[in-house]
């Protein structure tokens, strides 16, 4: 099943970076849930499984950054 996100949400992917979220791909139970993210950096489209994906931290509702992520953007460096 794919459902388009109305509105999109705001996502860190693992590995890739920040995005939006604007649909998602449900392949079954035996399978993750696919979110279709446009990443903020690159315009790049990808498709990432629901274990490489966190929502970003939203300090109105309370959902702070996860800590236990030791990501670093493009171009930072990790010092």
């Amino acid at each position: 099943m794919f459902t388009q996100l109305n509105p999109p949400l705001p996502v860190l992917v693992t590995d890739k970076g920040a995005g939006l979220a604007f649909a998602v791909i449900d392949y079954g139970v035996e399978h993750n849930l696919i979110w279709v993210t446009a990443l903020d950096g690159s315009g790049e489209i990808w498709c990432a499984p629901n274990p490489k994906v966190r929502l970003q931290a939203n300090w109105s509702m309370g959902r702070t950054k996860d800590t236990s992520l030791q990501f670093v953007p493009e171009g930072v460096s990790s010092q």
